[in-house]
């Protein structure tokens, strides 16, 4: 007889391996309601993918956290655009994307291959070492530091108050009062820096979104301030974590040597369908709907389980085996939609150098696994510590 089908994103034993409820979910409850944190979610991709694109009728006004610090219309003032809908979202986004653009996230290239093998080189000679301490948690802070036009000094710091933010602690359905400490010393840092810059402007975002206008309309201090505090704190975790899974799972499945020894592209994309770093987002329901026979009424909060929807048989074959050579055009890892995520492709530019960098040094890795830690947070997936033994070529 089966166990009681239960979900939380605050369980611990969910942080450890959500696969097996979500397996469950996907069959025995498409729709699921979990009364006593008042919530439904959705776990099948067809579900999940339509209420992406679906703003109108699953909004993001109350923002896209079950925590109930950050639940609530005033929720954007932290969560900046992604808390946000049109035309309000539409405008934001289009001054956000004059500072945040392709050309500018291109040229990063040469910088984040500099910052790749400042890391990596003394790592791999070592042999032995944290691949998040060492490597993979001080990238992603890197880039977007120097993106933002963050002095070195400052990043190690913003790095840990970025950790703090996400960290969730065990029976506590809410950021920690660490947690809200650090976010509001993350603010004061930004107030402080976007003040800097317009006081002397950079060849950086963070001056750029200064700058930005449309016909006129410039963005606000408050604006841009949480604007950066979401790049801390969603940019860097998610690629620190994208970076970490992909090692972790090609080395369960004993497929390093195949992930070494291709291009990487197949490696990362299919990471990020298997346990993706970002596994479930809220939304608000705007109008009365229908779930498979269950009735979702407006005003309810409702989750979208992109972990679950990654793996859904429906649209992936064999979901649990991590094959690298799949075909990975349906996942949902960044959303989909009007809120679909801005920073994708310098997550994957991040990911496509450090990888192949690490590829290019190394012939093989183990890991310890008894001595990984893994994160636990509410949305975020991934380890904050594992240790590594590279072979070198």
């Amino acid at each position: 007889m089966s166990s009681q089908l239960s979900y939380s994103p605050y369980d611990y034993r969910i942080h450890e391996d959500p696969y097996p409820v979500y397996e469950r979910l996907l069959e025995e409850a498409p729709i699921y309601r979990n009364e006593e944190l008042g919530f439904w979610a959705l776990s099948r991709h067809a579900d999940v993918a339509g209420a992406f694109r679906d703003w109108e009728a699953y909004s993001s006004i109350n923002g896209v956290a079950l925590d109930p610090s950050s639940w609530g219309p005033q929720a954007h003032r932290v969560m900046s655009i992604l808390a946000l809908d049109p035309p309000r979202h539409t405008r934001l986004r289009a001054l956000v994307s004059k500072g945040f653009t392709p050309r500018r996230v291109r040229e990063l290239h040469p910088r984040i291959l500099e910052l790749t093998k400042r890391y990596l080189e003394p790592a791999v000679e070592e042999g032995s070492f944290d691949f998040v301490a060492e490597f993979a948690g001080k990238l992603p802070m890197d880039v977007i530091s120097e993106l933002m036009g963050v002095p070195e000094s400052d990043r190690a710091e913003l790095r840990r108050l970025g950790d703090m933010v996400v960290h969730r602690e065990e029976g506590l359905n809410d950021v920690p009062p660490a947690g809200m400490e650090a976010a509001l010393t993350l603010i004061g840092y930004y107030v402080d820096l976007v003040a800097e810059k317009r006081r002397k402007p950079a060849d950086d975002l963070t001056t750029a979104l200064t700058e930005a206008q449309i016909d006129g309309d410039r963005l606000e201090d408050k604006e841009i301030i949480a604007f950066l505090f979401l790049m801390v704190v969603a940019g860097n975790e998610t690629t620190t974590k994208l970076l970490a899974n992909s090692l972790y799972w090609a080395w369960k499945h004993g497929l390093t040597r195949d992930a070494l020894h291709n291009p990487v592209d197949g490696w990362i994309e299919e990471t990020l369908r298997y346990d993706p770093s970002s596994q479930q987002i809220a939304r608000t329901v705007a109008q009365d709907a229908v779930y498979h026979g269950q009735k979702v009424e407006a005003g309810d909060r409702l989750l979208l389980l992109i972990g679950a929807a990654n793996r859904d048989p429906r649209v992936f074959t064999d979901p649990s085996v991590y094959d690298l050579s799949r075909d990975t055009s349906q996942i949902i890892s960044f959303g989909a939609g009007r809120h679909y995520c801005l920073g994708a492709n310098m997550a994957r530019l991040e990911a496509q150098i450090a990888l192949a960098e690490l590829s290019s040094r190394i012939s093989d890795y183990e890991i310890d696994e008894s001595a990984a830690v893994r994160v636990h947070s509410s949305n975020v997936r991934g380890f904050a510590r594992l240790p590594l033994i590279t072979t070198p070529r």
